[in-house]
């Protein structure tokens, strides 16, 4: 997957409000925008997984943990398979 770095200025309370680490803001902050963005189903959860650069799994336990629920359809099912062929070594 290809990166963009962008620069985003914070106060610093959001790092104490959303319990991030400063030091590792990058990966959180991707992983907050995957979750959002399968939240919204806007993507599926395997795609959401590969921006997060997480495994699968763990994904799902993290959406779990934030109350997110699954919300996966067939075509979702196709995309994650989709998304595990093409990661496959």
């Amino acid at each position: 997957m290809r990166m963009a770095e962008v620069n985003i200025k914070l106060p610093e309370e959001i790092f104490a409000l959303a319990n991030l680490k400063k030091e590792k803001a990058s990966e959180e902050v991707r992983k907050l925008i995957a979750l959002e963005l399968f939240r919204e189903n806007v993507i599926s959860m395997g795609k959401a997984a590969e921006i997060a650069g997480i495994p699968l799994a763990e994904f799902m336990e993290l959406s779990a943990k934030r109350g997110i629920p699954m919300h996966y359809t067939i075509e979702d099912l196709e995309a994650d398979r989709k998304t595990a062929e093409r990661l496959a070594p």
